[in-house]
């Protein structure tokens, strides 16, 4: 027999109680196990073998509501993991500031928190092509003092945007004449790219991720740097679509696939397309078009996973197609040079991007860029509006 040795002691004050470790240890384990057991009766599949009810084979009405119910769980968790790691992307991007992404954004002082501003246009180019960007800067581009007075007051910013050399020494050639080249005008972008042959998509990818890290814009626009663009004009086309979260916006079109190998469009991936003669989805030229903050975030924050295409175009198509995005065919984005945008002009229909098809471009942009833009710039519709 034992005794009860603690009814024969004095009465004195217990010592507060304390859990043995071993329960703690018990009891965590324990609840470890049962949220596992919660887990699978959310997430299994009904018809797995190991479920261990038995409605699913009796009621094949509870099977469908049961599956519906974990349809709708596996939904409601796609939009909350697309939206952190939107979140995510956001933050992340914020310190490109101190990664030396915006040279030309160091001498101002945004604070904590960043004003929203109207567009931010990327004049996509490459280190060939300086004389290209110097005509642009002595025609349709505000220079200087003008360039950060249209941010400041108009809310738009536009950016020459490179990537980097294959030697991104900064003793190497290339480098130092763009670094010497941004340091005369303050307008140029670079990314965290290599420039190299058939990674444009990838460029764009970049662009949208690095202009989102610096500024918080409405819109963000693609623009190639052999295009002439009417500010202005574009504003107020964008300016009609300010009110809507997911608008992509530029001159839509579905061309054939090329499936040719010889061919200076071929795509590789042609048999996703389906059988020889079809045409691509919809999607925007190349040559300008523009996206709302949401989709480009999703884009940045989903640039991993999206599959790039060989055209760009193309490939930034195919990022919007499944999602629930408004489509905007905007014809003055792609009008003709001279006299194709006079023309429109007088009939009250102004052009936003000028260019010529036959060069996806400006033909000699270097030599024409100064006629089309004496002959289409905003200024100049303004004073035929005035006379018609």
């Amino acid at each position: 027999m034992f005794a009860p040795a603690a009814a024969a002691r004095p009465h004195k004050q217990a010592p507060p109680a304390r859990v043995p470790t071993r329960l703690v240890a018990a009891l965590c384990t324990a609840c470890f196990f049962l949220g596992v057991c919660v887990v699978n009766r959310y997430w299994a599949v009904p018809e797995l073998p190991d479920c261990r009810t038995k409605v699913n084979s009796d009621n094949p009405g509870a099977v469908m509501n049961q599956v519906s119910q974990t349809r709708e769980v596996i939904i409601a968790l796609d939009r909350t993991i697309s939206e952190i790691e939107m979140r995510l992307a956001a933050a992340r991007t914020m310190q490109a500031r101190s990664q030396g992404l915006s040279p030309s954004d160091s001498g101002s002082d945004q604070g904590s928190t960043r004003a929203r501003l109207f567009f931010v246009m990327g004049i996509v180019t490459t280190f060939a092509n300086r004389k290209r960007r110097d005509s642009i800067r002595q025609t349709w581009l505000p220079q200087g003092e003008h360039l950060q007075r249209l941010e400041k007051e108009k809310g738009v910013v536009i950016r020459f945007v490179i990537g980097r050399s294959a030697n991104p020494s900064p003793d190497s050639e290339v480098e130092r004449a763009i670094a010497a080249e941004d340091k005369e005008y303050n307008d140029i972008l670079r990314l965290d790219h290599v420039e190299r042959n058939g990674s444009l998509p990838l460029k764009i990818q970049m662009f949208l991720s690095t202009a989102l890290s610096i500024w918080d814009a409405d819109f963000y626009v693609k623009v190639d740097d052999d295009v002439h663009v009417n500010i202005g004009i574009t504003r107020s086309i964008l300016a009609r679509h300010r009110s809507k979260p997911r608008v992509y916006i530029g001159c839509m079109k579905s061309g054939p696939v090329v499936d040719k190998n010889e061919s200076k469009y071929y795509e590789p991936d042609h048999w996703k397309f389906g059988t020889e003669g079809n045409n691509y989805f919809r999607h925007a030229t190349r040559q300008l078009y523009a996206v709302t903050r949401d989709l480009a975030t999703y884009i940045s924050a989903n640039r991993h996973i999206l599959h790039k295409y060989s055209n760009e175009d193309v490939s930034f198509g195919s990022w919007l197609i499944g999602l629930d995005v408004e489509h905007v065919d905007e014809r003055s984005l792609c009008c003709g040079t001279p006299p194709d945008c006079e023309w429109k002009a007088q009939a009250g229909n102004p052009c936003a991007a000028s260019f010529d098809w036959n060069c996806t471009g400006i033909c000699n942009p270097v030599e024409r860029m100064e006629e089309v833009h004496r002959r289409c710039w905003e200024g100049h519709v303004a004073d035929l509006q005035a006379q018609f």
